[in-house]
């Protein structure tokens, strides 16, 4: 066990049919709960962005947790990385474990997935939590332009490069983005080191390439917003700007960067719930109201 482990929920190896076998974490929840379906950011797994809000989660929510393809212990394809593809299996796990409708909750990179898994298989979604999102990642500034084009070179090269250097061409991607100190480092480092090279540069090039803009709107389900307030990474315009996209959205904001889920539990996990349970009880009433 990796030093600084924090105690995680159990999980298990699923087989999705025709797609792979991934990871998922599961707590059962109280009897009859919602379902929360959470979807973690790129270079990460279930358990780093996740590893703060389980337990938190689990006492009011059955809780599922997977690794997206080519993260973590996520499915392995020589197939390039699709964020519509992680939405896809997704599903295909929901379809597996007999959820129904669940809480898509997304965070950074797993916001995409959310709003996809929506786009692509509305019957399984009957709200959003978007944390730390937006719509469309790529800022169209000189700078922004610059950093989503080498990415996509990178991804390029590592389909033409040996294995060896398709880690090199990670690493200098990942540097960035893992905490140096800190109670977790040592275990954070060696999740974030699960990913498969390749797939990790295609997903950030995927990133990059994501615009949801030309139908964001048309979400019909409840939708919360966790809107990291200090992030350099997904700036809190453009978080808010998605917000005013979608219908009746509501946001929670949280004083903290791109990685408070992790670095500042005590400030994300409060907001995480309250959105939440914001919107379970509006899908619960909008089921009521059903015919």
């Amino acid at each position: 066990m990796p030093a600084g482990e924090p105690r995680l929920p159990p999980g298990r190896q699923v087989t999705l049919p025709g797609r792979g076998t991934t990871f998922v974490r599961e707590l059962p929840g109280p009897p009859g709960a919602p379902t929360v379906l959470l979807l973690h950011g790129w270079t990460a797994t279930a358990d780093l962005n996740w590893f703060a809000s389980y337990q938190a989660l689990g006492r009011e929510y059955r809780v599922l947790a997977l690794d997206h393809r080519g993260h973590g212990r996520g499915i392995r394809t020589r197939s390039r990385f699709r964020l519509a593809d992680c939405a896809d299996d997704a599903a295909a796990l929901l379809g597996e474990l007999g959820t129904g409708p669940v809480i898509a909750t997304g965070y950074s990179m797993g916001g995409p997935v959310a709003q996809l898994l929506w786009h692509r298989h509305r019957e399984l979604v009957s709200g959003l939590v978007l944390c730390a999102t937006t719509d469309r990642f790529s800022s169209g500034t000189r700078e922004g332009r610059a950093w989503v084009g080498g990415v996509q070179a990178m991804a390029r090269l590592s389909r033409l490069t040996p294995d060896v250097l398709q880690r090199t061409l990670a690493r200098r991607v990942l540097s960035a983005r893992v905490l140096d100190d800190g109670p977790f480092a040592v275990w954070a480092r060696s999740e974030v080191t699960r990913a498969t090279p390749r797939m990790l540069l295609e997903a950030g090039s995927a990133i990059g390439r994501y615009d949801a803009r030309p139908w964001i709107g048309e979400v019909d389900v409840p939708t919360a917003i966790v809107l990291t307030e200090h992030d350099r990474v997904v700036s809190p315009y453009r978080q808010r700007r998605m917000a005013e996209s979608i219908p009746g959205a509501r946001v929670f904001p949280v004083a903290g960067d791109h990685s408070v889920c992790a670095t500042d539990p005590r400030r994300f996990v409060p907001s995480l719930m309250a959105a939440c349970r914001y919107t379970s009880r509006r899908a619960a009433a909008a089921t009521t109201r059903s015919p």
